[in-house]
């Protein structure tokens, strides 16, 4: 049974339609508001006294066709578009827009949830994350945290765990 609290009505906005994918997935999870915006893996980790490691972030790349996928990788670690994009077939990826990324997720650049996505998304997993115990990531806005087990981003998202950190120079 999940343990997780919805924080809003269920047909209301992202933070619901996550809590109801979580809650039917029968995943142990749960969201956290520490009462300030986290706009980035510093401040969320601050905000809820975690390692930045620990905070995962979500970015969603698009190919010149027009396909997105997400990349989920842990603290303050770059996503390697290069490695990225050899993983997913194509030759190159760019930035999504915070258009396409509320299209396609269904939550706003900034808060993109590591699943739970709008639309069915291809979705890789640096493998570092899988060496966390807990991990904090998005949850539909900047004022919220969802607290999950990293295998269950895997397996609820049947995403691809590969080496998608960018090499420190």
């Amino acid at each position: 049974m999940p343990n997780g609290v919805p924080i809003q009505r269920p047909d209301g906005p992202p933070p619901a339609r996550l809590a109801r994918f979580l809650a039917d997935s029968g995943t142990d999870y749960e969201f956290v508001a520490p009462g300030l915006p986290m706009p980035t893996v510093a401040a969320a980790a601050s905000a809820i006294g975690v390692p930045e490691a620990a905070i995962l972030k979500t970015l969603v790349f698009q190919a010149a066709d027009g396909d997105c996928v997400a990349a989920v990788a842990a603290g303050p670690a770059r996503v390697d578009r290069r490695k990225l994009a050899a993983i997913v077939g194509v030759p190159r990826l760019a930035l999504a827009s915070p258009e396409t990324v509320l299209e396609v997720t269904g939550f706003p650049a900034g808060g993109v949830a590591p699943l739970g996505h709008a639309t069915v998304l291809p979705v890789v997993v640096d493998r570092a994350v899988l060496k966390l115990p807990v991990a904090w990531g998005g949850a539909g806005d900047e004022s919220l945290l969802l607290r999950i087990d990293p295998a269950a981003i895997v397996r609820l998202t049947d995403a691809v765990v590969a080496d998608i950190q960018a090499d420190i120079r």
